[in-house]
């Protein structure tokens, strides 16, 4: 039987209560705080003052405890709004925003499907809103959204990481390479790069992200009658 599915143990207030919603949140504050890495049923358990053993009752491997985490942060993620397109673009932000709060969810999103109820409520409202747009735009249309979604804030969390670990932000970056990045334009061996790097806009974070986004809701569009 699925955790999803499977009842808690009868509730133990001694020596000190427990249930899978205080293991949850308790596994989210640890990873939140210092990464997935450290996320164990002992740490969990350490975190809680009870015994591993315990955890077993509510939970039977780490993976389903990572099932969890990520069905709970998608309370977090409630896609709402008129048409398809308002929809899809507040799951886009809904999911980037939940991300940035959980660095961890980066490197958990995308991969088997999850089948949590707040994930498959989320999936609903999605779907709902494309009303009666054929199946054959609905499928591949969410999942280019999930897509874009993935990858850009797995982007912008190796960023967040590594600024963090150089001790550089991106300003300090810039005034770092910069001399070396002229001097190489300077040869002309890289024409289109060099118009690009002085050209070109240079947006934020978050005008990177909508910018896309709007372009893939535009091919979206192009797809949907009327």
């Amino acid at each position: 039987m699925l955790v999803w599915e499977r009842p808690e143990p009868p509730d133990r207030p001694v020596p000190a209560p427990l249930s899978r919603g205080r293991i949850i949140r308790a596994a989210i504050g640890l990873a939140d705080a210092d990464g997935l890495e450290v996320v164990s049923l002992r740490k969990v358990a350490a975190a809680l003052d009870v015994g591993p053993m315990r955890l077993y009752g509510y939970i039977a491997t780490k993976e389903e405890l990572l099932d969890l985490m990520v069905d709970a942060v998608h309370e977090e993620i409630r896609p709402a709004g008129d048409g398809w397109r308002e929809v899809l673009r507040s799951l886009a932000d809904a999911t980037r925003q939940a991300a940035h709060r959980h660095e961890w969810l980066a490197e958990l999103i995308g991969g088997r499907p999850q089948l949590g109820p707040n994930t498959l409520a989320s999936g609903e409202a999605v779907l709902a809103a494309m009303g009666d747009v054929d199946l054959d735009v609905v499928v591949p249309a969410v999942a280019a959204v999930n897509a874009y979604v993935i990858g850009a804030v797995r982007r912008e969390i190796t960023e967040r990481r590594a600024e963090r670990a150089s001790g550089m932000n991106q300003r300090q970056w810039q005034v770092a390479y910069g001399p070396y990045l002229l001097r190489t334009f300077a040869t002309g061996r890289f024409p289109a790069l060099a118009a690009f790097v002085h050209d070109g806009p240079h947006l934020d974070a978050d005008e990177t992200f909508r910018a896309g986004l709007e372009f893939l809701l535009d091919g979206i569009g192009a797809r949907i009658p009327g």
